[in-house]
């Protein structure tokens, strides 16, 4: 199986997934590992991961999506917010609209990534209120984020997929 790691990461928090990805697959049948590019394309399967941007990926991630054919594709994703298994659905379900129906989704993952302490700032300058306690309470548990038991968790649902995949 040829594969491509295809990210985009702005805190480095995606690009430690997919370093995970690509360690734990072996370097080997690697066509292709960084941002979106077309070089990607000629990989069998696609490890596509992204950050979460106003509830979807950013729009380098998007237009690397729309651009895919046939390919079998692997989502994986981090988010500020986290915990929540249904908003993490519902972000890689906005990302699938990004992809042609001619490509078949294979597998999927999303964990908490930590944002910028500048990020913490924001929300220090917000009125003091219970919306701004519970925004610092989730920015101070994403910190660490993604950590090993999130590496081995994107581990798990890659292996479980390839091996789904293999049996077809």
């Amino acid at each position: 199986m040829r594969y491509a790691v295809v990210f985009t990461s702005k805190t480095g928090n995606t690009r430690l997934l997919a370093e995970e990805i690509r360690k734990q697959l072996g370097e080997g049948e690697c066509g292709y590992f960084g941002a979106p590019d077309a070089a990607a394309l000629e990989a069998d399967v696609v490890f596509a991961g992204f950050w979460t941007d106003r509830g979807s990926c950013d729009g380098e991630m998007a237009a690397f999506l729309e651009s895919l054919t046939t390919q079998k594709l692997f989502l994986f994703g981090t988010a500020g917010f986290g915990g929540d298994p249904a908003y993490f659905e519902k972000i890689i379900e906005t990302v699938k609209s990004h992809v042609a129906a001619t490509v078949s989704v294979i597998g999927t993952y999303m964990c908490q990534g930590q944002m910028p302490l500048a990020v913490r700032r924001r929300y220090e300058a917000m009125e003091d209120d219970a919306r701004r306690e519970a925004m610092l309470m989730n920015f101070d548990r994403a910190v660490g984020h993604p950590d090993a038991a999130d590496l081995q968790a994107l581990w798990t649902s890659v292996s479980r997929t390839l091996a789904r995949e293999s049996q077809k």
